[in-house]
């Protein structure tokens, strides 16, 4: 719904907002005031972020269930849905109830003025719209907020006073981005008791840049002449990198940009067309602002005096035989597709966490299954133009998004119109670059970090800085190009990893006049083959903001993985086809002129090669099946102690995939970065939020013993001091690993899915490597006489059980005294140089491996926490080797769908000389820390375990255990080149074209 269409009159209970500019409205408020309620009850514990977490303890509650959800809406315009302006009203008066009721209190208590509701204006239910919009709650504080202790207590008449100020200061700023939002502006309407809140407000937004940011002179002119601070590397010059550079340079820091390309801008890219006196401007990268209530893009917009275009509702849609599509068909359709995406939403809350193994394109596909029988070949081709404009919306196959979480960032939809900005969007790069320190052509291919600083090495300079940002493109990350010395931690290269990158392509073409009518600004094409439904299915009239008759048509899909190769002479003979006359069945068709109008030649083409380009490899992000939201937060996450930084597109949870996304990114890291830079200068140790938990030393754990100070078999040793302290403590880690499935024919009674491929996916998700750690603590001493035993690692195990007594243990088993241990060594590691490797003892041969194997109710052999139990295992065989007693904490019980787990089969051999024996040792699901078992080797008989006293067998079938538990997540689940230019001739030698920065030139 456009709200500028808005019926006053039917919202006389909600605040509407009229409106012939996105950037300037009115927001009217309702007439009557809502009866008084008693005040909630702010409980600090609870999140006042509404950000969904998708590993919650109740992960269901948590999976989003959009009816409708608006990203994919992101070629055609809304024409069905609710407006998020609507959305934000509804909030709004839900929300607002508290600031009119505390209101309503000053005029019915008493308070002292320090418990006073401050009353600054009539407004505050227009400004905490505007709040809503920044990305703000109505009337509680974000996380960010109460990490940085805006206020002293969460909760109560300081917190609503300081959200009343805090909403009032981004208002000021709304009216005019123009100027200097300074303190003393608002001095004659804070009650001098509220200074504190005043100074804290305007702290905060100044810092974290939602005010006083941006490219007007009242800005430019406070940027120090000489820089005061320390010195920033940031890689790429892209909207991220941009917009960090300039909010960095105003804060005083020394700031160096560092960009592989020959431009500034990255994937947004303004490219000049012209010939014929005809000169237009495509935007061959980013090139839609969707959402204007709050975007900073559409800020700077205003500041350069930029009227945005609002993409009109009017998009035909054209048959394959170059008809008009019926309006009655195509609304059918449109209809039944919401349908699936409705019941898709439905499904993944009933399957849960099993949700996230699933994709998006197996439940569509399950659901339209069921309506195969009932459909034509033309509505097909029109469900199929919708799935390739879903397909769009997320630059990823339908096949590979993920069920639970591909829409994940609906709920934070910024609201307004999708719009054009006239003259391209690079009008606001060349903005943004004005004084920044660019150096081009430097292509960065290490990043060494370290406590002393960071080293930069771009072809053979070397740039040396105190931290560094990295805001290269997922693309960049996922292929490898830039090595980080030492490594990212594995939790990051793990979301590196899962995450999911896709590919969107385009064809511009500059024509010497408009043929196809200045009325739209979009018109879709279907195709008959499911395969290449995204293969210019969607065209942009920019004929209206870029200069001249300018023309794109998008390839989405697996259409525009199959466009990187295409000839690019092929490509526009297939468009141009399209829009004059092509031949199918002997029977002339196309879209123009079949009704009489002429389509010229074009005078310049130019066709994208996105996935090719080394410096992006991809478009933009997803939430590929397996990842989730959180997997862009860890992407965001700083390493080295506030050394490395990242931001992106594909670090912003809220705004993934969106050119303002990547801005708010660069502003968000540019206050990371002054935050750690300030307490360093201070010599104060900053706390990370995971710090405190499980989740942190688990990951530095890890990270730690990918160099060990000793390893030998499949023993790890990491020492706590580098010293001759022959009883100072060391951790030990001994590694189980194998290969693992899992039998995923439970299902629940009465539930039934006929499609394969819904559960195909579920398989294959599990039938991966997995390896288990156990863990102790021990002395020096005795870790190098550890070492020393012979026989292999069996023996080394008999000696910690039977000489030294010690117990083997996860993670959580070490207990919390271990972590001083693990920062200690973190700490230690991190004082050496950047890059410097120590390296492994390696005096001993690898002896063979012992290795626990689960055999499943069928014939697959499938690893297992061959430890889940206190295991002491006898055997009666000509040689008799004594397992270690291994000790694991408790573990929560995970019930993924009606999977069951499979059995357990310990086999047993020894490095000695004898040969394999081994027996098939049942756990029943119920056994606890320090059961025993005893099974005797060779023979037949079913073993029992004793649980209590009392004594269970597996005579009536296999008893399973419950699914893998991972010590760092606390989840139940599985373990998891330069600018180049080629030069191409075609056949008849009319036409050349060349790659180069991502383009092809014709």
């Amino acid at each position: 719904m456009d709200p500028s269409d808005s019926n006053p009159s039917s919202q006389q209970s909600l605040p509407y907002i009229t409106s012939n500019n996105p950037l300037q409205f009115t927001i009217h408020l309702p007439n009557s005031t809502p009866n008084f309620t008693p005040i909630p009850n702010s409980n600090p514990s609870h999140d006042p972020n509404p950000n969904p977490n998708p590993h919650s303890d109740s992960i269901s509650d948590q999976l989003l269930s959009l009816s409708i959800p608006t990203k994919r809406r992101r070629g055609r315009p809304r024409s069905t849905t609710t407006s998020s302006l609507d959305q934000f009203s509804k909030t709004l008066v839900e929300n607002s109830n508290l600031v009119r009721n505390l209101t309503a209190r000053k005029n019915t208590a008493s308070f002292d003025a320090s418990d006073e509701i401050i009353v600054i204006n009539k407004e505050a239910t227009t400004e905490a719209l505007i709040a809503l919009t920044a990305g703000f709650p109505a009337d509680s504080l974000t996380d960010e907020e109460i990490e940085a202790e805006v206020v002293s207590v969460v909760g109560g008449i300081e917190q609503v006073n300081y959200i009343l100020i805090r909403n009032h200061i981004l208002m000021k700023w709304r009216v005019n981005v123009s100027t200097w939002i300074t303190k003393e502006m608002f001095f004659d309407v804070i009650p001098k008791h509220c200074s504190a809140l005043l100074d804290s407000a305007h702290n905060y937004l100044v810092s974290r840049g939602y005010i006083n940011f941006g490219v007007v002179p009242a800005i430019k002119d406070r940027i120090p002449a000489e820089p005061s601070k320390p010195s920033v590397i940031i890689i790429g010059a892209g909207l991220a990198g941009l917009a960090a550079a300039r909010q960095l340079m105003l804060f005083g820091f020394k700031v160096t940009v560092l960009e592989g390309r020959k431009r500034a801008g990255g994937r947004v890219y303004s490219k000049k067309m012209e010939g014929g006196n005809k000169v237009a401007a495509a935007d061959l990268g980013g090139s839609v602002l969707t959402g204007t209530l709050g975007n900073p893009l559409g800020i700077l917009a205003r500041q350069l005096s930029c009227t945005l275009h609002k993409v009109r509702d009017k998009c035909p849609l054209y048959r394959v035989d170059g008809k008009p599509v019926d309006q009655d068909l195509d609304h059918k359709v449109e209809t039944a597709y919401n349908l699936l995406l409705e019941k898709a939403s439905k499904l993944r809350q009933l399957m849960g966490e099993v949700s996230q193994d699933v994709s998006l394109g197996a439940a569509l596909e399950t659901f339209r299954q069921d309506y195969e029988d009932a459909v034509n070949e033309e509505e097909m081709s029109l469900f199929n133009w919708h799935l390739a404009n879903l397909e769009y919306a997320n630059a990823g196959l339908i096949s590979k998004l993920s069920l639970a979480f591909w829409d994940q960032d609906d709920p934070f939809d910024m609201g307004g119109d999708h719009c054009f900005l006239p003259g391209g969007n690079g009008k606001l790069v060349h903005a943004l670059t004005e004084n920044v320190p660019i150096l081009y052509e430097k292509i960065v291919h290490t990043i060494r970090y370290g406590t002393d600083g960071v080293q930069v090495g771009a072809g053979a300079q070397v740039f040396e800085g105190d931290m560094v940002l990295c805001t290269v493109p997922l693309g960049v990350l996922k292929g490898g190009s830039i090595k980080f010395m030492p490594e990212l931690p594995q939790r990051k290269l793990d979301g590196i990893k899962r995450l999911g990158f896709g590919l969107l392509n385009k064809v511009a073409m500059l024509f010497p006049y408009v043929f196809w009518g200045t009325d739209l600004d979009t018109f879709g094409h279907l195709t008959d083959n499911s395969s290449s439904r995204g293969e210019f299915f969607l065209f942009y009239s920019y004929a209206t903001v870029a200069g001249g008759p300018l023309l794109l048509a998008l390839v989405a899909g697996e259409a525009a993985h199959k466009f990187e190769t295409m000839p690019p002479t092929d490509a526009v003979t297939k468009v141009l086809q399209i829009l004059k006359v092509m031949r199918i069945s002997d029977i002339a068709s196309g879209i123009y002129e079949p009704q009489g109008i002429e389509v010229p030649e074009p005078i310049q083409t130019v066709c994208t090669r996105w996935g090719s380009d080394p410096f992006s490899l991809g478009s933009y992000s997803n939430v590929a099946v397996g990842a989730s939201g959180d997997d862009y937060d860890i992407l965001a996450e700083s390493v080295g102690d506030g050394r490395l930084f990242f931001a992106g597109e594909a670090t912003n949870r809220r705004y993934p995939a969106t050119m303002h996304g990547a801005f708010l990114s660069g502003l968000r890291e540019a206050a990371n970065i002054a935050h750690h830079a300030k307490a360093r200068t201070m010599s104060l140790k900053i706390e990370k939020k995971p710090s405190k938990s499980t989740h942190y030393y688990a990951s530095v754990l890890d990270d730690l013993f990918r160099e060990p100070d000793l390893e030998f078999g499949s023993f790890s040793i990491i020492f706590a001091r580098k010293s001759s302290d022959l009883e100072s403590p060391a951790i030990l880690r001994v590694t189980f690993c194998g290969p693992q499935t899992r039998n995923h024919d439970g299902i629940r009674p009465g539930q039934h899915l006929s499609n394969k491929l819904l559960f195909q996916q579920l398989q294959s998700q599990f039938n991966n490597q997995h390896e288990l750690h156990v863990y102790t603590l021990l002395s020096k001493q005795h870790a190098l006489d550890l070492r020393e035993v012979r026989g292999g690692d069996e023996m080394r195990l008999n000696f910690l059980s039977e000489k030294l007594g010690v117990k083997l243990v996860g993670r959580k088993g070490l207990g919390p005294s271990v972590d001083s241990i693990i920062a200690s060594v973190k700490a230690e590691r991190g004082r050496r140089k950047p890059g410097v490797m120590k390296s492994k003892d390696t005096t001993l041969k690898r002896k063979i491996v012992r290795k626990a194997k689960v055999v499943s109710g069928g014939n697959r052999t499938t690893s297992s926490p061959a430890s889940s139990s206190r295991i002491k295992a006898v055997g009666s065989s000509t040689t008799t080797i004594h397992l270690t007693n291994v000790d694991l904490e408790p573990k929560p019980v995970c019930a993924i769908g009606s999977v069951a787990s499979p059995s357990l089969n310990i086999r047993v051999n020894d490095d000695m000389g004898s040969k394999s024996v081994g027996s098939s040792v049942q756990l029943l699901h119920n056994a606890s820390i320090g059961d025993k078992f005893e099974g005797n080797f060779g023979s037949s008989t079913a073993p029992l375990l004793n649980v209590g006293g009392n004594t269970g067998s597996n005579n009536d079938g296999p008893i399973y255990p419950r699914s893998t538990y991972d010590d760092s997540t606390d989840a139940c689940a599985p373990p998891t080149t330069g600018n180049l230019a080629s030069q191409h001739t075609s056949g008849d030698g009319d036409m050349e074209s060349m790659m180069l920065d991502g383009e092809y030139r014709i």
